[in-house]
């Protein structure tokens, strides 16, 4: 079964580092009301990464946005707007490997 919060997530990339959550979100509110904003950032830093998931209050206002957004200039940068894919999920514990599955070692040394 399809997840229907997805049909209202987007996922904007090449956004200019100088950008903040209150500039996409007037944006993208000339297509319909705007649910949330958020920013990527990094790990390890915890700098802004250029890429966000701006969620829409429909899904119509989410494919409104999507055809006229995508290729807009925001702060002097193209921003490129895909539908949200679902996280994938972890591999089955059985799919991972075990020692079982794994070839033996062979000992140091010369063969016999």
């Amino acid at each position: 079964m399809k997840d229907q919060s997805l049909d209202k997530d987007l996922f904007v990339s090449d956004i200019s580092l100088a950008a903040k959550e209150e500039d996409l979100h007037k944006l993208f509110a000339i297509c319909g009301k705007v649910k949330s904003v958020h920013l990527l950032t990094d790990q390890k830093s915890g700098q802004f990464n250029g890429c966000a998931f701006v969620r829409m209050a429909t899904a119509a206002e989410a494919k409104d946005a999507l055809n006229m957004l995508d290729g807009t200039r925001l702060l002097n940068r193209c921003i490129r707007i895909k539908a949200a894919r679902p996280k994938p999920s972890a591999p089955p514990a059985e799919a991972q490997p075990t020692e079982q599955h794994r070839r033996p070692r062979h000992p140091r040394g010369r063969r016999k």
